[in-house]
Protein backbone atom coordinates (compact mmCIF):
# COMPACT_ATOMS: atom_id res chain seq x y z
CA UNK A 1 0.00 0.00 0.00
CA UNK A 2 2.91 2.38 0.75
CA UNK A 3 4.10 2.07 -2.61
CA UNK A 4 1.33 2.04 -4.41
CA UNK A 5 0.59 5.22 -2.60
CA UNK A 6 4.21 6.60 -3.12
CA UNK A 7 3.76 5.60 -6.68
CA UNK A 8 0.64 7.24 -7.42
CA UNK A 9 2.08 10.91 -5.57
CA UNK A 10 5.38 10.50 -8.00
CA UNK A 11 2.51 9.89 -10.81
CA UNK A 12 0.90 12.98 -10.11
CA UNK A 13 4.02 15.01 -9.42
CA UNK A 14 5.39 14.02 -13.05
CA UNK A 15 2.24 14.79 -14.58
CA UNK A 16 2.14 18.07 -12.93
CA UNK A 17 5.21 18.35 -14.56
CA UNK A 18 4.54 17.19 -17.97
CA UNK A 19 1.68 19.75 -17.73
CA UNK A 20 3.48 23.20 -16.48
CA UNK A 21 6.35 22.18 -19.34
CA UNK A 22 3.26 22.53 -21.84
CA UNK A 23 4.27 25.85 -22.67
CA UNK A 24 0.20 26.19 -24.46
CA UNK A 25 -1.23 25.24 -20.76
CA UNK A 26 -2.06 28.55 -19.10
CA UNK A 27 -2.27 27.35 -15.66
CA UNK A 28 -4.05 30.14 -14.61
CA UNK A 29 -6.91 32.07 -15.20
CA UNK A 30 -7.20 35.49 -15.71
CA UNK A 31 -9.95 38.24 -16.97
CA UNK A 32 -8.19 39.88 -19.35
CA UNK A 33 -9.06 39.09 -22.93
CA UNK A 34 -6.98 41.78 -24.55
CA UNK A 35 -3.33 43.58 -24.00
CA UNK A 36 -2.32 47.30 -25.06
CA UNK A 37 0.81 48.26 -25.09
CA UNK A 38 1.17 52.45 -25.80
CA UNK A 39 4.77 53.55 -26.10
CA UNK A 40 5.40 57.69 -25.31
CA UNK A 41 8.76 57.35 -27.68
CA UNK A 42 11.78 58.80 -25.69
CA UNK A 43 10.49 61.26 -22.81
CA UNK A 44 13.04 61.51 -19.72
CA UNK A 45 11.63 60.94 -16.25
CA UNK A 46 12.56 63.89 -14.77
CA UNK A 47 9.92 65.27 -17.37
CA UNK A 48 6.90 62.93 -16.22
CA UNK A 49 6.65 61.00 -13.51
CA UNK A 50 10.05 62.29 -12.07
CA UNK A 51 8.56 65.52 -11.85
CA UNK A 52 6.82 65.98 -8.48
CA UNK A 53 4.28 68.00 -10.05
CA UNK A 54 3.37 65.84 -13.03
CA UNK A 55 2.84 68.88 -15.08
CA UNK A 56 3.39 67.22 -18.24
CA UNK A 57 1.44 64.28 -17.48
CA UNK A 58 -2.03 65.80 -15.86
CA UNK A 59 -4.39 63.03 -17.29
CA UNK A 60 -2.01 60.03 -16.13
CA UNK A 61 -1.33 61.80 -12.95
CA UNK A 62 -5.37 62.80 -12.00
CA UNK A 63 -7.03 60.68 -13.50
CA UNK A 64 -5.37 57.32 -14.05
CA UNK A 65 -3.12 56.55 -11.66
CA UNK A 66 -5.92 55.98 -9.09
CA UNK A 67 -6.93 52.99 -11.18
CA UNK A 68 -3.82 51.71 -12.10
CA UNK A 69 -0.17 50.98 -10.98
CA UNK A 70 3.05 53.05 -10.99
CA UNK A 71 5.90 51.60 -11.02
CA UNK A 72 9.31 54.75 -10.30
CA UNK A 73 12.15 51.85 -10.79
CA UNK A 74 11.29 51.13 -14.20
CA UNK A 75 14.13 50.70 -16.70
CA UNK A 76 15.49 49.78 -20.16
CA UNK A 77 18.55 47.65 -19.13
CA UNK A 78 19.81 47.10 -23.06
CA UNK A 79 20.50 49.76 -25.50
CA UNK A 80 18.23 53.05 -25.09
CA UNK A 81 17.18 53.84 -28.90
CA UNK A 82 13.83 53.32 -30.47
CA UNK A 83 14.13 50.13 -32.27
CA UNK A 84 16.38 48.46 -29.48
CA UNK A 85 13.38 49.36 -26.94
CA UNK A 86 10.44 48.60 -28.78
CA UNK A 87 12.46 45.03 -29.74
CA UNK A 88 12.87 44.38 -26.18
CA UNK A 89 9.48 45.10 -25.34
CA UNK A 90 8.04 42.97 -28.73
CA UNK A 91 10.51 39.94 -28.13
CA UNK A 92 11.25 40.00 -24.67
CA UNK A 93 14.86 40.22 -24.91
CA UNK A 94 17.21 42.91 -25.40
CA UNK A 95 19.27 42.93 -28.66
CA UNK A 96 21.78 45.59 -30.49
CA UNK A 97 19.67 46.05 -33.44
CA UNK A 98 20.18 48.65 -36.53
CA UNK A 99 17.85 51.97 -35.71
CA UNK A 100 16.89 52.78 -38.84
CA UNK A 101 14.68 49.92 -39.38
CA UNK A 102 17.39 48.19 -41.90
CA UNK A 103 17.18 44.80 -39.66
CA UNK A 104 14.63 42.70 -38.16
CA UNK A 105 14.78 41.50 -34.63
CA UNK A 106 16.58 38.06 -33.95
CA UNK A 107 13.67 36.60 -31.81
CA UNK A 108 9.95 36.06 -33.09
CA UNK A 109 8.24 38.39 -31.86
CA UNK A 110 5.14 38.47 -29.02
CA UNK A 111 2.65 38.86 -31.74
CA UNK A 112 3.42 35.67 -33.89
CA UNK A 113 3.47 33.60 -30.52
CA UNK A 114 0.25 34.92 -30.38
CA UNK A 115 -1.49 34.11 -33.25
CA UNK A 116 0.50 30.76 -33.25
CA UNK A 117 -0.99 29.81 -30.00
CA UNK A 118 -4.25 30.91 -30.35
CA UNK A 119 -4.57 30.10 -34.23
CA UNK A 120 -6.03 33.82 -34.66
CA UNK A 121 -6.08 35.81 -37.44
CA UNK A 122 -3.66 38.96 -37.99
CA UNK A 123 -6.79 41.60 -37.85
CA UNK A 124 -6.13 40.36 -33.62
CA UNK A 125 -3.17 41.29 -33.50
CA UNK A 126 -2.17 44.85 -34.52
CA UNK A 127 1.36 46.95 -34.66
CA UNK A 128 0.49 50.56 -35.16
CA UNK A 129 3.49 53.43 -35.20
CA UNK A 130 4.34 56.57 -35.95
CA UNK A 131 7.11 55.56 -36.64
CA UNK A 132 8.15 53.85 -40.17
CA UNK A 133 11.18 52.12 -39.35
CA UNK A 134 9.00 50.15 -36.14
CA UNK A 135 7.30 48.11 -38.82
CA UNK A 136 10.47 45.94 -38.52
CA UNK A 137 9.05 44.58 -35.40
CA UNK A 138 6.16 42.37 -36.90
CA UNK A 139 9.09 39.89 -38.26
CA UNK A 140 12.08 38.03 -37.17
CA UNK A 141 15.25 36.88 -38.79
CA UNK A 142 14.56 33.77 -37.19
CA UNK A 143 13.93 31.16 -39.99
CA UNK A 144 11.67 28.98 -37.91
CA UNK A 145 9.17 31.55 -37.73
CA UNK A 146 10.08 34.42 -40.47
CA UNK A 147 6.76 35.59 -42.30
CA UNK A 148 4.78 33.62 -40.41
CA UNK A 149 1.86 34.95 -37.87
CA UNK A 150 2.65 37.94 -38.84
CA UNK A 151 0.23 41.13 -36.73
CA UNK A 152 -1.62 43.23 -38.99
CA UNK A 153 0.28 46.63 -39.11
CA UNK A 154 -0.37 50.46 -39.99
CA UNK A 155 3.27 51.87 -39.51
CA UNK A 156 4.43 55.73 -40.67
CA UNK A 157 3.31 57.26 -43.51
CA UNK A 158 2.88 53.98 -45.55
CA UNK A 159 4.84 51.20 -44.02
CA UNK A 160 8.69 50.80 -43.35
CA UNK A 161 10.82 53.12 -45.29
CA UNK A 162 7.82 55.84 -45.97
CA UNK A 163 9.21 58.32 -42.76
CA UNK A 164 7.36 58.92 -39.76
CA UNK A 165 3.87 60.43 -39.78
CA UNK A 166 2.46 62.66 -36.64
CA UNK A 167 1.15 61.86 -34.25
CA UNK A 168 -2.39 63.31 -34.36
CA UNK A 169 -2.45 60.83 -37.61
CA UNK A 170 -2.00 57.94 -35.74
CA UNK A 171 -4.14 58.52 -32.71
CA UNK A 172 -7.46 58.57 -35.15
CA UNK A 173 -5.77 54.89 -37.11
CA UNK A 174 -5.26 53.35 -33.77
CA UNK A 175 -9.30 54.30 -32.22
CA UNK A 176 -10.65 52.82 -35.75
CA UNK A 177 -8.45 49.65 -35.22
CA UNK A 178 -10.00 49.14 -31.65
CA UNK A 179 -13.38 49.80 -33.05
CA UNK A 180 -12.84 47.98 -36.29
CA UNK A 181 -11.12 44.63 -35.67
CA UNK A 182 -11.09 44.46 -31.47
CA UNK A 183 -7.51 43.46 -31.40
CA UNK A 184 -6.62 40.86 -28.14
CA UNK A 185 -2.90 42.11 -28.65
CA UNK A 186 -2.08 45.82 -29.68
CA UNK A 187 1.47 47.71 -29.60
CA UNK A 188 1.28 51.29 -30.47
CA UNK A 189 3.80 53.79 -31.22
CA UNK A 190 3.90 57.42 -30.39
CA UNK A 191 6.90 59.54 -32.15
CA UNK A 192 6.40 62.59 -29.25
CA UNK A 193 8.37 64.01 -27.35
CA UNK A 194 11.10 62.18 -28.95
CA UNK A 195 10.63 63.61 -32.67
CA UNK A 196 10.98 67.10 -31.00
CA UNK A 197 13.61 66.20 -28.71
CA UNK A 198 15.87 65.67 -31.63
CA UNK A 199 15.08 68.98 -32.90
CA UNK A 200 16.36 70.49 -30.27
CA UNK A 201 13.29 72.02 -29.45
CA UNK A 202 12.06 72.15 -25.67
CA UNK A 203 8.78 73.85 -26.28
CA UNK A 204 7.89 71.17 -28.50
CA UNK A 205 9.09 68.60 -26.45
CA UNK A 206 7.47 69.26 -23.30
CA UNK A 207 3.90 69.90 -25.44
CA UNK A 208 4.67 66.69 -26.91
CA UNK A 209 4.93 64.89 -23.55
CA UNK A 210 1.40 66.65 -22.84
CA UNK A 211 0.19 65.70 -26.39
CA UNK A 212 0.28 62.17 -25.90
CA UNK A 213 -0.42 62.14 -22.28
CA UNK A 214 -3.71 63.12 -23.69
CA UNK A 215 -3.68 60.38 -26.13
CA UNK A 216 -3.17 57.74 -24.05
CA UNK A 217 -6.02 59.21 -21.90
CA UNK A 218 -8.77 59.11 -24.78
CA UNK A 219 -7.30 55.10 -25.32
CA UNK A 220 -8.02 54.61 -21.02
CA UNK A 221 -11.04 55.97 -21.17
CA UNK A 222 -12.32 54.16 -24.14
CA UNK A 223 -11.36 51.16 -22.41
CA UNK A 224 -13.43 51.88 -19.89
CA UNK A 225 -16.68 52.75 -21.17
CA UNK A 226 -16.47 50.05 -23.96
CA UNK A 227 -18.39 46.70 -23.40
CA UNK A 228 -15.91 44.85 -25.62
CA UNK A 229 -13.16 46.13 -23.97
CA UNK A 230 -14.54 46.79 -20.14
CA UNK A 231 -12.76 44.95 -17.59
CA UNK A 232 -11.26 42.67 -20.07
CA UNK A 233 -8.21 44.92 -20.73
CA UNK A 234 -4.93 45.22 -19.75
CA UNK A 235 -2.97 48.69 -20.70
CA UNK A 236 0.90 48.70 -20.35
CA UNK A 237 2.15 52.42 -20.73
CA UNK A 238 5.46 53.33 -21.05
CA UNK A 239 8.98 54.18 -23.29
CA UNK A 240 11.30 52.56 -25.27
CA UNK A 241 14.61 55.05 -23.90
CA UNK A 242 14.41 58.03 -21.86
CA UNK A 243 17.11 61.07 -22.43
CA UNK A 244 20.57 62.22 -21.85
CA UNK A 245 20.55 63.72 -18.57
CA UNK A 246 21.32 67.67 -18.07
CA UNK A 247 25.59 68.23 -18.50
CA UNK A 248 25.59 64.37 -20.69
CA UNK A 249 25.66 65.01 -24.51
CA UNK A 250 23.56 67.49 -25.13
CA UNK A 251 20.93 66.86 -22.82
CA UNK A 252 17.67 66.21 -24.02
CA UNK A 253 18.77 66.60 -27.59
CA UNK A 254 19.52 62.82 -27.62
CA UNK A 255 20.07 59.45 -25.96
CA UNK A 256 21.68 56.15 -25.96
CA UNK A 257 24.22 55.76 -23.46
CA UNK A 258 23.75 53.98 -20.09
CA UNK A 259 23.27 57.59 -17.78
CA UNK A 260 20.00 57.36 -15.78
CA UNK A 261 18.17 59.48 -18.04
CA UNK A 262 18.76 57.29 -20.59
CA UNK A 263 17.81 53.76 -18.69
CA UNK A 264 14.96 55.08 -16.02
CA UNK A 265 11.81 54.90 -18.04
CA UNK A 266 7.87 55.92 -16.81
CA UNK A 267 5.63 52.65 -15.98
CA UNK A 268 1.93 52.59 -15.79
CA UNK A 269 -0.52 49.46 -15.80
CA UNK A 270 -3.99 49.13 -15.64
CA UNK A 271 -6.55 45.99 -15.85
CA UNK A 272 -8.64 43.41 -14.35
CA UNK A 273 -6.81 41.06 -12.73
CA UNK A 274 -3.74 44.06 -11.36
CA UNK A 275 -4.09 46.07 -8.07
CA UNK A 276 -5.11 49.53 -8.27
CA UNK A 277 -4.51 53.32 -6.81
CA UNK A 278 -0.68 52.72 -5.74
CA UNK A 279 2.78 53.28 -6.49
CA UNK A 280 5.58 50.31 -6.37
CA UNK A 281 9.46 51.01 -6.46
CA UNK A 282 10.09 47.42 -7.47
CA UNK A 283 13.17 47.17 -9.92
CA UNK A 284 11.76 46.14 -13.25
CA UNK A 285 12.42 46.36 -17.42
CA UNK A 286 11.32 46.71 -20.57
CA UNK A 287 11.30 42.85 -21.31
CA UNK A 288 9.13 42.18 -18.44
CA UNK A 289 6.55 43.79 -19.73
CA UNK A 290 6.26 41.10 -22.22
CA UNK A 291 6.42 38.51 -19.58
CA UNK A 292 3.90 39.58 -18.02
CA UNK A 293 1.69 40.23 -21.48
CA UNK A 294 2.48 36.31 -22.14
CA UNK A 295 1.24 35.41 -18.63
CA UNK A 296 -2.09 37.27 -19.22
CA UNK A 297 -2.54 35.72 -22.84
CA UNK A 298 -1.58 32.33 -22.13
CA UNK A 299 1.42 32.26 -24.23
CA UNK A 300 4.73 30.30 -23.74
CA UNK A 301 6.76 31.42 -21.22
CA UNK A 302 10.29 30.11 -22.41
CA UNK A 303 9.24 33.25 -24.93
CA UNK A 304 11.06 35.55 -23.09
CA UNK A 305 13.74 36.34 -20.97
CA UNK A 306 12.21 38.60 -18.80
CA UNK A 307 10.57 37.88 -15.69
CA UNK A 308 6.52 38.28 -14.70
CA UNK A 309 5.60 41.40 -12.66
CA UNK A 310 3.86 39.55 -9.83
CA UNK A 311 3.61 42.74 -7.45
CA UNK A 312 1.39 43.94 -9.65
CA UNK A 313 -1.19 41.01 -9.46
CA UNK A 314 -4.30 41.39 -7.05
Amino acid sequence: MRFAFIASILGISAFALTTCSNDKVQLNTYKTEHVFVLVMDGPRYSETWGDPSHTNIPRMDTIMSSLGIINTAFYNNGETNTTAGHTALSTGHYQSINNSGGEYPIFPSIFQFYRKVKGCNSNLAWLVTSKDKLEVLSNTKDISWKDKFLPSTNCGISGLGSGYRHDSITFPILMNVLTTHQPKLLYVNFREPDFSGHAGDWTAYVNGIKSVDEYIYQVWAFIQSDPIYKNKTTLFVTNDHGRHLDGVSGGFISHGDGCDGCRHLNFYAFGPDFKSGIEINEPRELIDIHATASELLGLPKSASTGKVMTELFD
